[in-house]
Formats: C-alpha cells, structure tokens, sequence
C-alpha cells in the first residue's frame, strides 16, 4: 500500500524540551489478511568481492558497514562490519579479516577522521552498544589505517540522567558542528528517537555529550550523516525517510521519500548511504529490504534516481540487506571510482558476510553520467 503524509499527525521532541509539530508519515492499514510480496523493478548489478563470514553462524549476525578510505593508498582501505551478537571486523579490500574486537552487541558503526588537541589526526570509529538493552552506550574505537587493527576506546552513555530505559539501535557520524569538538554522534534508539552528542575530548578520553533529540513515531534505525549538506537522515523503517537539517538550534525533521512504488521503497527501510562526488554531485542510497533492492535518490532534486538489486556473477547476490556504505573516488583498480558495501542477510551455507561491488557499475547499470 502506498503511504501518505499526514500533517500535524504526529510530534518531533526537541532537545531543549519544547514540542513541535511535525509532518507524519503513515503507512495505509490493509484488509484480508497480510499484503501480498512486493518486487519492484531494478537492474541487475553483481557484485566483486565479498568479506569472509562474520563468526556467528546460524543466525542474524552481520547488520552494517563503515569504510575508511586510504587516501595514499586507495587499494589498502579498510571496510569495517559489525557482528551484532559479538563485536566489530575490519577487513581489507580483499575480504579478508584484518582485526576482530570482541565488544559485544554493536550494531551500526561509522568513523569520521578527527584532530585531537595534540594536532594529531585519528581515525575515530564508533558503533551503537546495545550489550545493556536498557542503557544505550556509544562503542568507542581507534583504527590504525596502516594495520588494520582496532584499539577499544570505551563505550560512553550520552543521555541524560533520570532518562527511561532505551535500546540503542541505529548510528550514524558526522563532522564537528562547533568549536572544541571532535564529531557528533546519532543513536537511534529502538522506539524511534534519535539522540545527538557532540564527541569531545574530556579527562583523558573521548566523551559523549548530549545535544538534543528528534522523535519519530514508530521503529527507526538506518541514518547516515551528508556533511557538505550539513543534513541528517533517518529511515523510519515501515514509513520512509525523513531529513534533518542540522544548522539550526532545533531538530525538525522534513518527509524526503515513503514507502510505495512512487519512490521506490519496500518495507523496512533499512541502511542508507550518501555517495557525493568531489564536484559536489551527491546520491541518497536505501536499502528497500522489503524486495532485497537499493533505491537511489538525486539530492539535488530529492527525486528518484533509479533501483537496482546486487544480483548475478560468480559471487553471489544480496537479500535482505539492513545496513549499507558508499564511498566515492579512487579505491584502486577493482573499484576506480568508488565503493558500496552491503550487508548480505542470506549469504547460506555460511554465515552473513558484506558484499561488495564497483559505484562504476552502478552508475553504468542506471545510466548515470
């Protein structure tokens, strides 16, 4: 069923406490029973390579991807995985495991290349903790781009005191907003709300500082930060997408897309993925799980740009997919003009693992110029 937007159906909680209208996204009821499968049309685009399985077996394990990008040396970047019923992977471009950091239930992870007071820079890495269901914690590491290895920085809580029991879910980095910080950090709670907090240097460590919320009304979790943008946004994973400017004092999300034919998505929305050129070109990429495809978004425009599914060759294809990456430019000769990795959620007989594949051939299946 093709969702609509509802105005004033629905509130967005801001930090400072106030109460905001918002427009609501809403998903139609349906009659007679569960609504038939869904299997929108996309092309086929297969992937190159894939990562070894992650090291729990026989059930749903691998859920989202990070990639950091090794400027000096595109072929030696990094891809990192996480296991959510046991830690965090690093691998390299060949899919082979470079460290593994037994931490627990981490769910999403991102990085964001940071300066310290020192002027040194680090290659920051956090993931959302959900070892304690009812005290979210944000999973601090650093990578060393140079081995490959993982040193476990601590997991910070970043709500405020007296909060009420929350999961955390889906996260997501983006750049320091202010002076006298490193970046800022989004959990995504299991019941919808998205925390922010600026990730700052304290006492001999990094600590999570609580910002502000934005609320949405049912089960959200894939979020992804565009920093040339300066823009947040957040899949409500039976509803759509939403946009959340960040330059202002307040959080107030904006409908982007909704599930149904018109934009391409099949319930849960899950991963998404901002692919920008150096020339400042730029794509939303969602995981439409619902049908096992991507939808691809213009920002420029906010339309629809195409769907395609990781289907064909010698590897294997995707289904079921929660989170995704892309990274634009040089990744070497396999993938010249950048990378996608996305979590395969049928990779049988052996356990979940991350595919990966060229954004050339995504752009040459879709016709992108």
């Amino acid at each position: 069923m093709k969702a609509v937007f509802t105005n004033l159906s629905g509130i967005v909680k801001q930090g400072s406490g106030a109460l905001l209208p918002a427009l609501l996204l809403t998903g139609c009821a349906t009659t007679g029973g569960a609504p038939a499968a869904v299997r929108l049309p996309a092309t086929d685009v297969p992937a190159e390579a894939e990562t070894d399985p992650v090291g729990t077996a026989n059930v749903d394990a691998a859920d989202d991807p990070a990639i950091w990008r090794n400027a000096a040396n595109p072929a030696a970047s990094l891809i990192l995985g996480t296991d959510k019923k046991a830690g965090l992977y690093v691998y390299g471009l060949d899919g082979k495991v470079r460290d593994f950091a037994p931490a627990g239930a981490l769910n999403n992870v991102d990085l964001r290349e940071v300066r310290l007071a020192d002027g040194s820079v680090r290659i920051l890495v956090g993931a959302s903790d959900r070892t304690d269901r009812a005290e979210p914690r944000i999973a601090l590491f650093a990578l060393d781009g140079a081995s490959g290895k993982l040193a476990a920085l601590g997991a910070e809580t970043f709500l405020p005191a007296g909060h009420a029991p929350a999961e955390a879910y889906g996260f997501c980095m983006g750049n320091a907003l202010a002076r006298g910080e490193l970046a800022r950090a989004y959990v995504v709670l299991k019941d919808g709300s998205v925390a922010e907090s600026r990730l700052l240097e304290k006492d001999g460590r990094i600590a999570a500082d609580y910002v502000r919320l934005v609320k949405f009304a049912t089960q959200s979790e894939g979020c992804v930060v565009d920093d040339a943008g300066k823009v947040l946004f957040v899949a409500e994973e039976d509803v759509g997408i939403w946009k959340v400017p960040l330059a202002g004092a307040n959080l107030v999300a904006e409908p982007f897309a909704r599930v149904g034919a018109e934009d391409g998505l099949v319930a849960d929305v899950e991963g998404l993925a901002v692919a920008r050129e150096s020339g400042g070109r730029a794509w939303l990429v969602a995981s439409s799980q619902g049908d096992s495809a991507y939808a691809l978004f213009d920002l420029s425009s906010g339309k629809p740009a195409g769907r395609f599914r990781i289907e064909g060759g010698p590897i294997g294809g995707t289904s079921d997919t929660d989170g995704i990456e892309v990274m634009l430019g040089d990744f070497g000769p396999q993938f010249p003009e950048g990378l996608m990795v996305a979590q395969d959620g049928d990779n049988a007989p052996r356990a979940q693992n991350f595919k990966m594949l060229s954004w050339r051939a995504i752009r040459t299946a879709l016709g992108i110029e």
